[in-house]
Formats: C-alpha cells, sequence, structure tokens
C-alpha cells in the first residue's frame, strides 16, 4: 500500500511539470528509437546477404581469383587477380568428373565462370546488363531452370557460339511487346567493355523468373557460353571464379580440401586462390555488416547515456524546487526511504516511458525507411526488449544520486529553505 501511494504522489508531481517531463524524456526517446532502426536496418542488411548467397544454390564452393590473407579480405581484391585459368577449371573437370572415382563421389558439376557488364541492342532498343560466361552445368549448379527454349550445350561452349540465354527483365526490355516464347530466335548485339562487342547472338533460351533478391534483379541477366565471352566479348585470359557443386552436403568439406591441393600443385606451391563454400561466404559478407551494427547502436547508445544525464540533471534541479515540500513530508512523519523511493519511481517512470516511445518511434521509423529508401529493415524484438529494459536501468542509475539527497535533507533546513 505504503508503495502505491508513493507511486501516486510521483506520477503527480510529474504530471505538475508535463512539459519539462516530456523534455527531460526527450534524450531517452531520441536513443531507444536510434538504437531500434539501427539494429533493424544492420539485421536487414544480415537477412539479404543471407538470402543473396543462399540464392546461389545448394552444396555451392567458389573458386575465387587472389589468395586469402590473414586478415580476412582477398589481398589482390575482388576480381582483381587473373590467377584461374580454363585450363584450371579443365583440371578440376577431369580430375572429379573423370578422373579419381573417389572425387566423383563428391562433386557433381563444375563450371568456369566469367563476368562483365554490357551493352545490349535489340529490336531498336538498347539495355545495359550483366552479362555472364558459363558452363552448361551452371543452371543445375544454380537449380535454376530454362522457362522457354534450351539452354547452350558443350559443342556450343567449344565452338564459340554466338547463343544466348536471357533473364525475363532481359526480355521486358527489349522486346516489350512480345511474349516470352516468341523471342527464342530473335537477334542481339552484346557491346562488351573489354575492347570487344557489337556481336549478334541468337537467343535460344529464357530462364525461370527469379525475382528480386534483396535489391539485385537476379532476371536482369544474359548467359553465354564462356568461351564465347572469353574471345568475343571481354577478350580477357582468366577466370572470374570457378563454381563447383558438391554432391551433398556431406561432401563440401572434402570437395574442398581436395580442390585447393589440386590448384596448389598446378599452381606450383603457390596459393593465389580461395576456396570458399557458402558458410564462409556468409560469415565473410555478414562479418563487415554485424561490425556496422554494433558501431551503429553503440553510437545510438550513447544517446541514452546522454538522455541519463539530462534525467539527473532534471531532478537535482526538482529537488532544490521541492525542498520545502520534501521538509514537510519529512516533518509529518514520512521516512528519508519514502522520498527517495518517490523521486526515484520519477526517474524511472521518465526513462522507462521515453524508453516505450522510442521503441514504438523506432519501428514507425524503421517501417518509413523500408517503404520509402527501399532499404531492407527487420526490426528485433530481443533489442527492442534490451533497449527498454536499459532505459529504466538508466533511471536508476542516474535517479538515484538525486533521490538519496532527498532523502537525506534535514527536516528543519528543508522547512527553512527559501
Amino acid at each position: 500500500m505504503r508503495f502505491f501511494i508513493t507511486l501516486r504522489m510521483a506520477l503527480r508531481a510529474l504530471s505538475r511539470n508535463t512539459m519539462r517531463s516530456i523534455l527531460t524524456a526527450l534524450g531517452i526517446i531520441i536513443g531507444v528509437a536510434a538504437v531500434i532502426v539501427m539494429v533493424s536496418l544492420g539485421n536487414g542488411t544480415k537477412t539479404q546477404v543471407q538470402a543473396a548467397i543462399a540464392s546461389l544454390g545448394d552444396n555451392l564452393v567458389l573458386i575465387f581469383p587472389g589468395n586469402q590473407g590473414q586478415g580476412g579480405g582477398v589481398r589482390s581484391g575482388f576480381g582483381g587477380a587473373t590467377t584461374l585459368t580454363v585450363a584450371d577449371a579443365d583440371a578440376i573437370i577431369s580430375s572429379f568428373q573423370h578422373g579419381d572415382s573417389d572425387k566423383e563421389n563428391t562433386v557433381g558439376a563444375i563450371s568456369p565462370y566469367v563476368t562483365g557488364r554490357g551493352q545490349i541492342l535489340a529490336n531498336g532498343l538498347n539495355w545495359g546488363t550483366q552479362v555472364y560466361g558459363v558452363s552448361p552445368d551452371f543452371p543445375l549448379i544454380r537449380s535454376w531452370r530454362v522457362a522457354e527454349g534450351v539452354f547452350f550445350d558443350d559443342a556450343e561452349v567449344v565452338s564459340t557460339a554466338k547463343v544466348a540465354v536471357v533473364g525475363k527483365t532481359i526480355i521486358d526490355n527489349l522486346f516489350p511487346d512480345s511474349d516470352t516464347a516468341s523471342v527464342i530466335g530473335q537477334s542481339i548485339r552484346i557491346f562488351g567493355q573489354g575492347g570487344g562487342g557489337g556481336t549478334p547472338f541468337r537467343i535460344i533460351g529464357v530462364m525461370a523468373s527469379k525475382g528480386f533478391s534483396g535489391n539485385q534483379d537476379q532476371d536482369d541477366v544474359i548467359f553465354i557460353p564462356y568461351t564465347s565471352h572469353m574471345k568475343r566479348i571481354s577478350r580477357r585470359t582468366s577466370l572470374s571464379q570457378i563454381y563447383v557443386q558438391a554432391k551433398n552436403e556431406d561432401s563440401v568439406a572434402k570437395a574442398k580440401s581436395d580442390i585447393s591441393d589440386l590448384l596448389t600443385q598446378r599452381h606450383n606451391g603457390t596459393v593465389d586462390f580461395s576456396v570458399q563454400d557458402q558458410a564462409d561466404i556468409t560469415a565473410a559478407r555478414t562479418a563487415s555488416t554485424e561490425a556496422m551494427t554494433y558501431l551503429l547502436g553503440a553510437i545510438a547508445g550513447v544517446s541514452l547515456f546522454v538522455g541519463g544525464i539530462g534525467i539527473m540533471n532534471i531532478m537535482l534541479v526538482s529537488v532544490t524546487e521541492r525542498t520545502r515540500e520534501i521538509g514537510i513530508r519529512l516533518a509529518v512523519g514520512a521516512h528519508g526511504s519514502d522520498v527517495l523511493m518517490q523521486f526515484l519511481i520519477e526517474a524511472i517512470v521518465l526513462s522507462s516511458l521515453g524508453g516505450l516511445i522510442g521503441v514504438v518511434l523506432g519501428i514507425v521509423g524503421s517501417i518509413l525507411l523500408g517503404n520509402y529508401k527501399g532499404w531492407p529493415v527487420e526490426p528485433s524484438t530481443p533489442a527492442m526488449a534490451i533497449a527498454v529494459a536499459f532505459s529504466a536501468a538508466v533511471g536508476v542509475f542516474f535517479g538515484f544520486y538525486p533521490a538519496r539527497k532527498a532523502a537525506q535533507l534535514d527536516p528543519i533546513d528543508a522547512l527553512r529553505y527559501e
């Protein structure tokens, strides 16, 4: 009963100075809202990265050019090295698909991979997109079926055939008045950035629509034989990557080890490449995202600390203003613990209410950023609970000193205070 009486008196005291109470809680409100928004952005970006990696296919092993340094970064920069060749891919194919029977049970599909931007001209229209050079195994590796027509075969890879399989977005932008089936056999001209370009390719297939992964349109692609890409478009002699699909999840680790041993031997003991599976790629790409989330959350947390200082400052002012009131309460029989509890409750109410309002504003802010900026956001319930709990703790921590100061006032001195 005593606690509820003290609580009622604390709420009444806060309501007498509504504007000051709101301004006092503003620091907590802003701090909590900032924490919620920053954590939501970080979680959304992390989920987006994980979804993008998962969309690459199952049991995937990727071979990158350039050595993986001890610091976790590729020393030459992604795509900056030229240490992977078609001969490396052929050696992997020979060893894992036509060689050791033990290795044949490890790897299911292999595809050299070359990429580069290209300007596409067709039907009097042009479109800039990503042009990928791959092998016939690529759709199997990516679990990506052909909706219309066919994918190119090994014979067309050997002959550097001028054939292309396109995504739905290419059709929508270059053949807006045509349906998917009617573009089969149509010609497109690809202008590359590697010195080649202006080469006509015949559309032989259209990939099934995959939609967006994060902010990337997966249907805005053109696939051509990797030999055609290297000789007719990019004029390069090295591969961007090599895609390998292990036969099952249990084979991924062995595939990585065997591939690494094979390439190290081929490169005369020099490890100028990096072999990673999906877990490695996910960890590497989310590490920076998590670090940024923690950094932004810490910066936002400073606002909570500053808000707590504001609460302590205002509560000290309140103690000074209400010295005579405190003296009267003590004179008529109130205990010091009652006074301490009243001021402590006022501080906790201010900080907790500010925390709850901050959570609401943080959720609204996250939704607005997601809707109007297109940024990936994913509000975190644990982050909300921690933010509210932390704001209440701030009230206890910064409210205790003013409350203790009020409780220790001498009743006689307090009644004389002007």
